[in-house]
């Protein structure tokens, strides 16, 4: 199944959600950056609601960064997205490995541990806007939903998920954003509450093979859910080696200078999609000229 995500409002526009299938993208990131299991469930997790929040935003050239910085092993999660959700993310240590939790799941929260998270929306202005929220589990999806509440003033239900074969390889991955709207009466509020309770994992939904369309129509198709529009998801990386070019001339002349004196090549990675690459003495010079 492609990856995409599903717009939709319900109950007279009082509620607007998102659902997501995401397992290409968390894959292809697994494989670039070799991911460890509770990493590759960290990144996903957060670049699948990214995505979400990226196709929130109204203008074309928008752009979201989310960031969850903790004391945890991971080293902290970075992600970014587009309003055409199109997405990238990294993290600090790719190879973590760390015990279960106490349900003998992934433990995320202890892989990212305590500490910050880190919303910038680049919307144009001549500031973007930046928000920061301590983390409260660090598993992603309720550090998200305290970040809409606290943040944006929008109460929100998450869910985010990633499922792994027994090969580490991505099996499921996907979740949802609900919104109330400030206009949301207490029926619907309280209906809403009751459904979201009885959801136990987002991924054991994709494993009964539920789809986008079906999880929004079991959540909400008792208050009258009208799917709006499908938006493809894809990992795509915009560094080039023009880009790349410009970070050597933000050095300075002294430290290319000091790369020319020491006559080796000089290679540059890209931490969004490991792309590598190397400059020639002969390419420093030309851009010290």
């Amino acid at each position: 199944m492609q990856d995409y995500i599903l717009r939709a409002t319900a109950a007279n526009h009082q509620i607007r959600a998102f659902a997501a299938t995401t397992r290409e993208m968390v894959e292809y990131a697994r494989q670039i950056h070799n991911t460890s299991p509770v990493a590759t469930a960290a990144l996903g997790r957060l670049m699948t609601g990214a995505a979400m929040m990226g196709i929130m935003m109204k203008g074309d050239k928008d752009i979201l960064t989310v960031m969850m910085k903790g004391d945890g092993p991971i080293g902290g999660v970075t992600v970014t997205a587009d309003s055409h959700a199109v997405v990238k993310g990294y993290v600090g240590n790719p190879n973590v490995v760390i015990p279960p939790n106490y349900l003998g799941k992934l433990d995320v929260g202890g892989a990212i541990g305590y500490g910050t998270l880190t919303v910038i929306k680049d919307m144009g202005l001549k500031e973007p806007y930046v928000s920061q929220v301590p983390l409260t589990t660090s598993e992603v999806a309720e550090d998200l939903t305290y970040y809409f509440a606290s943040s944006e003033q929008v109460p929100s239900a998450v869910a985010l998920g990633v499922l792994l074969e027994k090969n580490n390889t991505v099996k499921q991955a996907g979740g949802f954003i609900i919104q109330l709207m400030p206009f949301a009466d207490d029926k619907t509020v309280d209906f809403l509450e009751e459904k979201i309770k009885g959801i136990t994992s987002v991924t054991e939904m994709f494993e009964r093979g539920m789809t986008p369309e079906s999880i929004l129509e079991d959540i909400l198709g008792d208050l009258g859910v009208e799917l709006t529009d499908q938006i493809p998801v894809k990992f795509s990386c915009n560094c080039s080696k023009e880009r790349v070019e410009k970070v050597l001339i933000s050095l300075g002349r002294t430290e290319l200078e000091d790369m020319i004196r020491e006559g080796k090549e000089v290679e540059l990675n890209c931490q969004f999609c490991n792309s590598h690459y190397r400059f020639t003495i002969e390419e420093i010079q030309r851009l010290l000229k």
